[in-house]
């Protein structure tokens, strides 16, 4: 072949092949070629190559590991537009996955670190201008009963039945991960929430004073006394609702007057007794909110806040001079908390759709958490992929992930691979073909 022979192939993912060489220039990868260490020996692909090869199939769609060979194996133009000269098969990936240990998984979060501290925008949030957003929750990971971690918990679409649970941080105006931890499948968000925080803080490099000017927004499941308590005195603002239904019920009996909640009918909501709670260890507003069920009992809760009036209505882009009214101001902390549902929820939910997160199932909890770091990777890839290709293209600044991989990522074209006899690497030229 000539040192410069051009060869051309066609390519079911001709924009992803566009992206993998933009990761390969910024060397996206490197850091987890540099710190992570898996212990298996090496016959024709090294073990931190196969991770690679999974990350690309994850970015190529594939909701089965098994995929690795029909989306990545199979195309030779996507192996070479991110470096790979060939792909290893997919059971060769699947026992590296396998080999990993619990000090791979730590390895692994340090490189991921390094990669987040290097590109992400939450990692460079102007704090004195304005609060960073981090929204915290759980959800359910289903899997065998004897996979490792796996227990009986609470599983929206399924019920009660085994599975692990994956908690997740993310820096909301973003849409970065910040964080993923997976837990045993028994774990709630009260016993998942200091561990989710403090990997958060690592990964932020918080200071106190950083912390100061973050909002953790939180359900329920981390409402208790003492999880909100040990959020305040780490120093973060805390917008969430109170665990205890039975303590909700009790402080709404002492609200003065009640506002109709015009987003939500039959919701109500009132101001507690201004009075100093002397059960937590700063200052908080209380807001009470009571609703009618379909069998007719009516059901409280509390949403607890450190919040000032014209924080929540600054975030929500409201006029300062609403902060007089107090129905207004009542109804603005509680849009501000509603909407948690259209950022963390949707984030999971795009996740588990565009990327099939909850179908990639190790029974070994290394091999787990290592697939699911190897997914925050790739979610923040993509992220990152659309704002860079929104300044071009500012209609793509609104597609989520499941429209990135499956509408964006699957362009079919003509990738044109450059074989320079003195290049380390192959450099491509896209030709896209419309049908």
């Amino acid at each position: 072949m000539s040192p410069h022979s051009t060869t051309r192939h066609y390519t079911p993912h001709a924009t992803l092949a566009a992206l993998g060489l933009k990761l390969q220039s910024l060397k996206l990868f490197s850091a987890v070629e540099e710190l992570v260490h898996i212990p298996q020996k090496i016959i024709k692909h090294k073990p931190v190559e196969k991770l690679y090869d999974a990350f690309i199939s994850i970015l190529a769609g594939a909701h089965g590991l098994s995929e690795v060979n029909t989306r990545l194996r199979s195309d030779p133009a996507l192996q070479r537009a991110f470096g790979r000269q060939s792909c290893a098969e997919q059971s060769a990936v699947q026992r590296t996955l396998d080999a990993c240990t619990a000090e791979n998984v730590t390895q692994m979060r340090q490189a991921l670190d390094t990669i987040f501290r290097a590109h992400s925008q939450a990692f460079r949030h102007r704090y004195r201008a304005e609060f960073l957003l981090l929204d915290v929750d759980m959800t359910g990971m289903p899997c065998g009963p004897k996979a490792e971690l796996s227990a009986k918990g609470y599983f929206a679409d399924a019920g009660i039945r085994y599975g692990r649970q994956l908690g997740r941080v993310v820096a909301t105006r973003y849409e970065e991960i910040v964080t993923d931890l997976i837990f045993s499948g028994g774990v709630q968000l009260n016993r998942a929430l200091r561990p989710l925080v403090t990997a958060a803080e690592q990964t932020l490099e918080s200071s106190y004073s950083r912390r100061q000017r973050t909002i953790l927004r939180v359900d329920a499941g981390g409402g208790s006394l003492d999880d909100v308590n040990w959020c305040l005195a780490r120093g973060y603002q805390v917008h969430c609702k109170d665990v205890s239904s039975r303590r909700a019920e009790a402080w709404a009996a002492t609200v003065q007057e009640w506002f109709d909640d015009p987003h939500h009918p039959g919701r109500q909501l009132g101001w507690l007794v201004p009075e100093e709670s002397l059960d937590y260890v700063r200052p908080v507003r209380r807001l009470a909110i009571r609703w009618h069920k379909r069998n007719g009992q009516t059901r409280h809760t509390i949403l607890i806040s450190t919040l000032e009036p014209g924080d929540v209505l600054r975030l929500l882009g409201r006029p300062e001079r609403d902060v007089s009214e107090p129905e207004l101001v009542a109804l603005c902390y509680a849009e501000f908390y509603d909407k948690r549902g259209g950022a963390i929820e949707i984030e999971i939910k795009e996740d588990k759709q565009g990327f099939g997160m909850t179908k990639r199932r190790k029974k070994r909890g290394a091999a787990q958490a290592m697939v699911t770091l190897l997914n925050q990777l790739a979610h923040n890839a993509l992220v990152w992929a659309r704002r860079w290709l929104s300044e071009l293209a500012p209609k793509l600044s609104r597609y989520g992930v499941l429209r990135l991989v499956r509408d964006l990522l699957h362009v079919s074209g003509i990738v044109e691979i450059n074989c320079g006899y003195h290049q380390h690497r192959f450099n491509a030229k896209l030709r896209h073909e419309r049908r």
